[in-house]
Order: C-alpha cells, then structure tokens, then sequence
C-alpha cells in the first residue's frame, strides 16, 4: 500500500488532483489507517494510471 505522497511523487501529481480524481469517481477511494489516512492499494494505482492515459471514465 502506498501513502498519499507517495502517489503523487510517483505520478507526479498534486494531493489536489489526486483527491479531485476520487471525487470526481475517476478512482475508488482508498481505503485508510486507524489515523483515517488514504493508503493506495495495486488497484488504485492502475487506475491512475487508466486516469494519466487519458481514459476518464468513472469507476463502477
């Protein structure tokens, strides 16, 4: 699982549009910690990755 910022250095993305994305339902929220943080799971990660190709359609 990884940490918010780790996504965002990852992809290099702003915190802010990462969160728009799951808002916006481009992709499932994360689960989170006993701290209620977000921690990106493998299938959160592939669908950023979907969102970053161009594909943004809403997850089901």
């Amino acid at each position: 699982m990884y940490k918010t910022n780790e996504v965002c250095e990852m992809f290099d993305i702003s915190r802010a549009t990462l969160f728009r994305w799951e808002r916006e339902g481009l992709i499932t929220g994360p689960p989170r910690d006993w701290r209620n943080w977000r921690l990106y799971t493998v299938e959160n990660i592939e669908q950023i990755k979907h969102v970053m190709s161009g594909g943004r359609t809403e997850v089901a």
